[in-house]
């Protein structure tokens, strides 16, 4: 006998409260600058966002987003600095929209931000405002550390002292004295590129062309608490 699905049932009230979202985050390790069409130059964001039931585990969710990407303020109680981007608005609404977004390996929704500005060195603060679909919304907002350059020194070569020609000089040829010796010589320095917080794991092959999220010309919403509003 094979599977049957039958019809669909309506979320209670209760259902909702207990296993619909609670929390909602960008996700820290897979949010990263990506390079989606490997020329060598980074195209913009790859931004995953999870939510989360009451029981801490991951669930979804059915509304709209927007994004903002601001420079960084260091050692500063909001680290946001001036906007650097328009806003990105994506939606999750659809059951098109849901299957294109939703990834089953790191269960979180995948959005590309597109922005050809952006530097790889510099650091970034990305920011993601959610707009439930049923009333309510969340706020999240990451740090995109930028890469570090760090020079590899090397140790200078070790002395060699030159020894003296014990034998008869040959016609011609000049004789090395005992104080003889060879300059110090140093080998030439590496740059290393050193990603100062890199993802190590790939959460899915990115996403098509079709589902970049273009920014937006008129943001619409501004960051607030951190939690659901009833």
């Amino acid at each position: 006998m094979g599977c049957h699905r039958g019809e669909l049932l309506p979320r209670t009230t209760q259902d909702q409260t207990l296993f619909g979202p609670a929390v909602m985050r960008i996700h820290p390790i897979f949010t990263s600058i990506k390079d989606w069409n490997s020329d060598g130059k980074p195209d913009g964001i790859e931004a995953l966002i999870e939510f989360q039931d009451r029981f801490a585990d991951p669930t979804k969710a059915s509304g709209k987003v927007v994004f903002e990407l601001f420079d960084y303020r260091t050692n500063m109680p909001d680290p946001r600095g001036g906007r650097v981007s328009e806003p990105w608005v994506g939606r999750i609404i659809t059951l098109d929209e849901q299957q294109a977004r939703w990834n089953r390996t790191s269960r979180t929704y995948a959005f590309q931000l597109a922005y050809a500005d952006i530097n790889p060195e510099r650091t970034y603060v990305l920011t993601a405002t959610f707009e439930l679909s049923g009333g309510g919304r969340f706020f999240d907002q990451t740090i995109l550390q930028g890469k570090k350059t760090v020079r590899e020194k090397s140790e200078p070569a070790s002395v060699f002292p030159v020894v003296p020609n014990s034998g008869p000089s040959q016609s011609g040829a000049s004789e090395v004295g005992p104080t003889g010796a060879t300059t110090p010589t140093s080998a030439p320095t590496t740059d290393v590129m050193i990603p100062a917080n890199s993802p190590t794991t790939e959460p899915r092959n990115p996403p098509q062309e079709s589902e970049r999220v273009a920014p937006a010309t008129n943001p619409t919403y501004q960051p607030t608490g951190r939690s659901a509003q009833p």
